[in-house]
């Protein structure tokens, strides 16, 4: 492992294995012998996907697994991947780190030169004598240089290596990179161990936020945070009267926090715009608010005004846009253009 390699591991968060996550680790680890050599875990996001393959990495590291092939947890090498300075362990992420400025950057896809490292990883030998694993998450975001470049690997793993793919859209993964993953679908929670996760991590009305996140508690958990909640309830009380919302009041709200939080302020407005739209159509249709309950009222009064093509039109292109979300010159402009269309529906 490179300074800089180890450097980033140090500062990657870990999650760990999550209670509905067991069972399914236990029914791919206890058969270690027939584990794949590239294993594309997939499924929808904020459901602790990331978690559930860091953890079979270190299962697959440990040194003193359970029987049921589970990491034990503390021996050497479950301590060093937890601390992200294992060396037979490389996390291939959106973010990268500068050891030399002790800066950390978020980016938009996973490039050649990271692949081109993972590959030099791979070929040494492993320094605990386990097996050598590298975990790449979210694998759709690699750009076509870094999946091509990743493809001689998977077609010809060394002895002994794991490489793991997260992917929230497998079908944005190029079709030569699936075909040479085994797929296992991430075991997902159920309404009722979600809202037990998020009451013991301290959420406050987690049914509501468990809806926010269409029932995917780790997102729900990253959008209880206090702010993003406060700045929520500014956005929706705005949407509920759309014949007084100030558009450029409004959108100006993206560049409150600063140039370092546009980006993240767009994306939290879209996804917003996206569960209120859907929720409309659903009301519009005869059925019942989902997303968000705590506004059903306005709601139920602009569902009877909306007309249900142009909500079609408008939820479409909102989600267009997300596909494109990770390069907006101007988040502010963004957010003017899809609150002036918003208002166009009434």
């Amino acid at each position: 492992m490179t300074v800089q390699q180890a450097a980033e591991a140090a500062r990657l968060p870990w999650t760990s294995l999550l209670p509905w996550q067991a069972d399914a680790a236990r029914s791919i680890l206890s058969r270690r012998e027939s584990f794949p050599h590239a294993l594309l875990v997939h499924g929808p996001r904020g459901t602790g996907k990331h978690a559930f393959a860091l953890n079979l990495a270190q299962s697959l590291l440990c040194e003193g697994p359970r029987p049921d092939g589970l990491a034990c947890g503390t021996c050497a090498g479950c301590k060093l991947a937890i601390a992200g300075q294992h060396p037979d362990l490389m996390r291939i992420e959106l973010l990268v780190i500068d050891p030399e400025e002790d800066t950390i950057e978020v980016v938009d896809t996973i490039a050649i030169d990271r692949i081109r490292t993972l590959t030099e990883f791979v070929q040494l030998t492993s320094h605990r004598h386990r097996a050598k694993v590298a975990v790449i998450a979210p694998a759709e975001r690699m750009n076509a240089a870094a999946a091509n470049a990743l493809l001689k690997t998977l077609e010809e793993p060394p002895a002994g290596t794991y490489l793991i793919l997260v992917s929230d859209e497998p079908g944005r993964m190029p079709a030569t990179l699936r075909s040479r993953c085994r797929k296992l679908a991430a075991p997902q929670p159920t309404r009722d161990e979600s809202l037990a996760w998020l009451a013991a991590q301290g959420i406050d009305a987690p049914d509501i936020a468990l809806a926010q996140a269409a029932g995917a508690p780790l997102r729900a958990l990253a959008l209880s945070d206090a702010q993003v909640q406060t700045e929520r309830r500014a956005w929706l009380a705005a949407l509920s009267v759309p014949d007084r919302l100030s558009v450029p009041a409004l959108a100006a709200r993206i560049d409150a926090g600063g140039k370092e939080e546009r980006r993240a302020r767009l994306a939290h407005a879209l996804e917003w715009l996206i569960a209120w739209t859907a929720d409309l159509a659903r009301v519009a249709a005869g059925g019942a608010v989902r997303l968000n309950p705590d506004a059903s009222a306005p709601l139920q009064r602009l569902a009877a005004q909306v007309a249900p093509l142009a909500l079609f039109r408008y939820h479409r292109s909102l989600l267009q846009q997300r596909a494109i979300q990770a390069h907006p010159l101007q988040p502010r402009l963004v957010a003017e253009s899809m609150l002036l269309d918003y208002q166009a529906l009434f």
